[in-house]
């Protein structure tokens, strides 16, 4: 009599975890593998730039009036970095842009570490400014390339999973190593975005499609396509509101007689979320309409900052970070596949540094208009902040049939 199996009691448990994981991260090419590793190593070692202020006033002893200036030059920077780096994904190939992105990079934050004089390091922060996301528009054309259009949004979720989870490390280890002087900072951010190029250069096959760039068209055609541009105003209208969390809420906090020191633990909510909660959602928000999810991404932003409008401790400020951070993973999970669905193949890059000069140009409003309102009042600016993301909102929806027929098309 033949001996029947019986089933272990570990073994539905593993098939319970391989489904778990194929479902979440199966199936995606090789390709985006190394990008979505190079990316966590890069984020791991982005130390200097969330530290730029306490460098230049603690070591380089400029004043605080002047350090603002600083930061503004490196945000100017930072609105020219995308375009140009999508002009360079279409011309010269996605490897060639995205390495060479990091490298410039990596050698612009060597400068920085060892400029001799003012003028100088204002020079290297403008440079900083424009080459700290040369890469990005490469890499997110990288994506649409290499990833089939029902998998692009669980794709570019998880880039967004392992740039929170670098950055979440990186500035529990950055605020460490800058108590004890900020050389390796420099050096070891320098050494991530050249491995990051490294990785790309060599693991990964060009992508770009073989379309001759003066029979695809340039930035005129991208400027010429309406329902791009409308896009890119609703995101330049929540970038205003989600770079408040930088520009205003510690200065809000402060006014509201909360120790600095809980700002830190307020942001680092803002990591925990999308840790916990993407690999949750993530790989669902591909069975739904893009334009629906990101509507509802601007709304669930609305609620975080009207929770805002009403907190008055170190607590209610991290219940509103919590609730805008679950908006923030549903915006930048479709922002960058809508892109996709909108871009020819072969303007890629240009469509993705389009979109990312309206994030820049969003982050450059956001401190000019935000301390102008906290001035008035606190409640003020945050419910303003929720209106902000409710004409987003509905923007979006308006927008909604017109980026339906391109993605069919």
């Amino acid at each position: 009599m033949s001996k029947i199996h019986a089933p272990t009691a570990t073994e539905p448990a593993e098939g319970r975890l391989r489904a778990y994981v194929r479902v979440r991260v199966g199936g995606l090419p090789g390709a985006f593998w190394v990008l979505w590793g190079g990316s966590l190593v890069n984020r791991l070692g982005s130390m200097v730039n969330p530290f730029l202020s306490l460098y230049l006033t603690g070591v380089r002893g400029v004043s605080l009036a002047d350090t603002g200036i600083v930061l503004a030059v490196v945000g100017v920077g930072s609105v020219l970095s995308q375009p140009l780096g999508g002009f360079l994904a279409d011309r010269f190939g996605r490897r060639a842009a995205l390495t060479g992105g990091m490298l410039a990079n990596g050698a612009t934050l060597l400068t920085l570490g060892h400029a001799p004089g003012l003028t100088v390091l204002v020079a290297c922060c403008f440079v900083l400014g424009i080459t700290i996301d040369l890469f990005r528009p490469a890499a997110q054309a990288l994506v649409a390339d290499a990833v089939p259009a029902a998998e692009r949004t669980r794709a570019y979720g998880l880039l967004l999973w392992a740039v929170n989870l670098g950055f979440s490390v990186a500035m529990v280890l950055g605020g460490f190593l800058a108590s004890h002087g900020f050389q390796l900072i420099f050096w070891l951010d320098a050494g991530a975005c050249t491995v990051f190029g490294a990785l790309v250069w060599l693991a990964i096959p060009e992508t770009r499609p073989a379309v001759r760039e003066s029979s695809a068209g340039g930035y005129r055609t991208v400027l010429r396509d309406r329902a791009m541009l409308a896009f890119a105003g609703i995101i330049v209208v929540y970038a205003v509101v989600f770079q408040q969390a930088f520009a205003t809420l510690p200065l809000a906090m402060k006014a509201a007689a909360i120790p600095s020191s809980s700002y830190g633990i307020v942001m680092g909510v803002n990591g925990v979320v999308v840790i916990a909660m993407q690999p949750l959602i993530g790989h669902r928000l591909n069975a739904f309409d893009k334009s629906r999810v990101l509507a509802t991404g601007f709304a669930v932003a609305a609620c975080g900052n009207a929770l805002a409008a009403t907190a008055s401790a170190a607590a209610g400020y991290a219940l509103a970070v919590a609730v805008s951070t679950l908006g923030e993973i549903l915006v930048f999970a479709i922002t960058a596949a809508v892109v996709a669905d909108l871009a020819p193949a072969a303007l890629r890059g240009r469509y993705n540094g389009l979109i990312g000069m309206a994030w820049g140009t969003g982050f450059l409003i956001a401190p000019l208009v935000g301390t102008r309102l906290l001035d008035i009042g606190s409640t003020l600016l945050w419910l303003s902040c929720a209106a902000l993301c409710l004409l987003a909102s509905l923007g979006q929806l308006t927008l909604a049939p017109s980026l339906r027929r391109r993605a069919v098309g």
